[in-house]
């Protein structure tokens, strides 16, 4: 998966937006105002960092080299996955999927309303 291919999938989930607030250079996905997924714009190495469930996030950290703890996040909830890895394009798109799940699930149920009305 390339920075292209991981933009389209984040940006064809229900209400999410691009945003980025933390400068030029970092691109952030989000569901209702809530981070689902960051990138950076540089291929190289073009990482993304994911909120995980704790067990699912060891479990893929001890099962693949281009699974990392969260840069810059809370390690226990967020890896950063390496689109050019031994992490294959379908878990990563599934590892995304996740994260946006775990995100619409924590809102409040009038948010999740209005997702699942679009």
């Amino acid at each position: 998966m390339d920075l292209h291919h991981l933009r389209t999938h984040c940006l064809a989930k229900p209400g999410t937006t691009e945003e980025r607030p933390f400068g030029p250079d970092t691109v952030v996905f989000k569901v209702m105002n809530k981070m689902f997924a960051l990138c950076g714009d540089d291929p190289q190495p073009a990482f993304v960092n994911l909120k995980c469930d704790p067990d699912d996030a060891l479990f893929f950290r001890e099962n693949f080299e281009g699974v990392k703890p969260g840069y810059h996040m809370d390690k226990r909830l967020w890896n950063s996955v390496y689109l050019q890895s031994d992490v294959p394009e379908t878990l990563v798109r599934e590892m995304i999927d996740d994260s946006y799940d775990l995100i619409v699930a924590s809102l409040p149920k009038k948010d999740r309303n209005t997702l699942e009305s679009r």
